[in-house]
């Protein structure tokens, strides 16, 4: 069974919308509004050598798919398989620069996927396809970076839904206020 990971960056609110940029009055939160410090990326590079496919929304994937590709830091990401939850999206696959994304219609094609051979599958960004998966009992880590904000709107990662015990399995904390918090679930 492959694990579901859902990474992200989110404000001390819970919001984890727009944080490079977008529509969100505070758009690009990230880079704005707090010193970088490269120490707290880390994780990211340790990121995209333990995915071994990517998960996305439909609105996710509309603002990847078209700057990713062009990206020499996303190459790891681009060359591995990509898949795409939606259902407005037509044919079974889309494009994806050179290459292609699998469209899975619903859950149970994730959970089916799940069940693949293979190693994890990350979810970056996707706050509605986040909440889903946590709802169907589908994520298996929270990989946050929380950022020392309070942003007052916007999507949040975790919406309404049943209880779940989580497990610290990794934690920092950076000194420009940003900490890193690995949970698995607890089933």
């Amino acid at each position: 069974m492959r694990p579901i990971v859902v990474t992200t960056f989110l404000s001390l609110d819970g919001v984890m919308e727009a944080p490079g940029g977008g529509e969100h009055p505070h758009a690009g939160w990230t880079f704005k509004d707090v010193e970088f410090d490269p120490a707290a990326y880390d994780v990211k590079g340790r990121e995209t050598q333990e995915a071994s496919a990517l998960l996305l929304g439909r609105r996710s994937y509309d603002e990847f798919a078209p700057v990713w590709p062009s990206m020499e830091e996303f190459a790891t990401y681009n060359a591995m398989p990509k898949y795409v939850v939606s259902t407005t999206i037509e044919g079974d696959t889309a494009p994806w620069g050179e290459g292609q994304v699998q469209v899975l219609r619903d859950l149970d094609a994730v959970a089916a996927l799940k069940e693949t051979e293979g190693g994890e599958i990350h979810v970056h960004g996707s706050a509605d396809l986040a909440q889903g998966l946590a709802s169907a009992g589908l994520v298996d880590r929270y990989t946050l970076l929380v950022f020392p904000l309070l942003l007052g709107t916007g999507k949040r990662l975790f919406g309404e839904s049943d209880k779940t015990r989580l497990r610290l399995v990794e934690h920092a904390a950076y000194d420009n206020g940003i900490t890193l918090q690995r949970y698995d679930v607890v089933r």
